[in-house]
């Protein structure tokens, strides 16, 4: 064998991968889930409650309440219009809050005035509870959808804000001092180096900005509103249905997560030169 063909490296060999290393992950995480149930059905079972119906009778009326055919009542088939009500909410006072905090917390984050300016302000505002600003959004914006919108919007805002701000503040100065020796100019720092190095925690901010828009929407939909899982889950609990009342849990849980996955896919790509960042 010569010497150049000593020198060359053997290919990379691949890893056989098991079917257990394969389904690992979905195993994993279904385990909670039904032990949960388990308990839940052995507790009804052995009478513990009886204003808690069981697994499977929540089950049939979730069929109803997707497809009907089963109980034939105001609520049957009716899921995809009270969800597509709750998304509008949802999605709506979401990117509200995205195109509102993302840019504030840019700015509070590099601006050494405006964050004197705004800061204590806004941390004063900050633990005011969402619930607490229900009658106040009644007021303003009356009752309807209005109401619900701009409770959502406060729900999301907070954590996308100070997740931008914590992200920009913590741009290392030898980034920017990296940027000035290779001849980046002051105005393209922000976009060569300030927002990739934001960009792992503004879209953390998302993350939990969008998971509670979907948290305050019960509260959210408090306010008169006649469609959506919020006010689904009012009618159950005013009518004593709490079957009703989770399937609507179970809608939005749905629905928040695969949100999440969403917001988890772009993030993935837009940050694929980061694989610790990677959810």
């Amino acid at each position: 064998m010569s010497a150049a063909a000593e020198s060359v490296e053997p290919a990379a060999t691949r890893v056989p991968v098991s079917l257990w290393q394969r389904v690992r992950g979905t195993v994993l995480a279904w385990i909670v889930p039904l032990l949960l149930l388990a308990v839940w059905h052995f507790a009804v079972q052995a009478g513990m409650t009886r204003l808690i119906p069981s697994p499977a009778e929540v089950a049939e009326y979730m069929v109803d309440f997707v497809w009907g055919g089963i109980w034939d009542d105001a609520f049957s088939a009716t899921m995809h219009i009270h969800l597509l009500a709750s998304m509008s909410r949802v999605y709506g006072g979401f990117a509200l809050a995205a195109i509102v905090a993302v840019p504030l917390g840019i700015l509070i984050g590099r601006n050494d005035t405006i964050r004197a300016l705004l800061d204590p302000f806004l941390q004063l505002m900050r633990p005011i509870p969402v619930t607490a600003w229900l009658p106040l959004s009644m007021i303003l914006f009356g009752l309807g959808p209005r109401s619900a919108f701009f409770l959502v919007f406060l729900g999301a805002f907070y954590p996308i804000l100070l997740n931008t701000v914590f992200g920009v503040r913590s741009v290392e100065k030898r980034l920017f001092e990296a940027a000035s020796m290779l001849g980046c100019s002051p105005s393209a720092q922000f976009t060569k180096v300030v927002l990739p190095a934001a960009l792992p925690s503004i879209f953390t901010g998302l993350r939990l900005g969008l998971g509670l828009a979907w948290f305050v929407i019960v509260v959210g939909e408090m306010t008169g509103v006649p469609q959506g899982l919020g006010a689904v889950i009012m009618d159950g609990r005013t009518l004593s249905r709490t079957e009703l009342v989770i399937c609507g849990m179970i809608v939005i849980g749905i629905a928040g997560f695969l949100s999440d996955r969403v917001v988890v896919m772009v993030m993935n790509r837009l940050l694929r030169w980061s694989p610790s960042h990677h959810g």
